[in-house]
């Protein structure tokens, strides 16, 4: 059985997000809010974790991932990004918005786009989040937060908990999230490409 913290969205508390942080480097999968839909999340070089989130979310291996990062410099550790690239990261960024840019070497191969060599990166715009990211000190790896056959994405953290306590270490109440995703916008090519319209308005990307 999963444990379940009611963490403060504008102020978390440090106890829970230090005991959070604790949980995940012990190999847990983790429900959290975003500033769009919850997220499934766990630690990025935990093999075994990763294979369990995904399991759960009901997806193979062809899925791409998202990195959740703290802030640009994260993701510029990461991925590579050139001057025009960062950008329009630095005028998005926080915010709900996935960026598909090319992975670098401290990417684990596994969880890189298998084709593409692509990983898609966000730096979410949530105080609990962001909390957790700085706690860990290092990127959470995640997915939106929708089960198999279901039509919408989860986003109340009862609805959460009633459905996964059983199968992931912990589930954070921080509040209803939205029924939308993020927008994706794939960076990998001379002009961005609008991979998926969300919560994010593409016109920040010029799209």
């Amino acid at each position: 059985m999963g444990q379940f913290f009611h963490i403060h969205s504008e102020n978390p508390q440090k106890r829970l997000i230090a005991q959070a942080a604790q949980i995940i480097r012990s190999g847990g999968v983790v429900a959290l809010p975003t500033d769009s839909a919850y997220a499934l999340v766990c630690q990025l070089d935990d093999k075994g974790a990763v294979e369990k989130l995904r399991r759960v979310r009901g997806i193979d291996d062809k899925h791409h991932l998202t990195m959740l990062c703290r802030d640009l410099s994260e993701i510029a550790q990461y991925a590579r990004v050139d001057n025009v690239q960062y950008r329009l990261l630095k005028a998005t960024m926080p915010g709900p918005y996935t960026v598909i840019l090319e992975a670098t070497k401290e990417v684990p191969r596994r969880l890189s786009h298998p084709s593409r060599k692509t990983i898609g990166l966000r730096v979410p715009e949530n105080l609990i989040t962001l909390a957790l990211l700085e706690e860990l000190g290092e990127p959470l790896i995640g997915t939106t937060l929708q089960l198999p056959g279901d039509e919408h994405m989860l986003s109340d953290p009862d609805e959460v908990r009633e459905r996964l306590e059983k199968q992931i270490e912990l589930v954070i109440d921080g509040g209803a999230g939205t029924l939308e995703p993020t927008t994706i916008v794939d960076l990998t090519g001379s002009e961005p490409v609008l991979v998926r319209e969300g919560r994010g308005d593409p016109a920040a990307f010029g799209l």
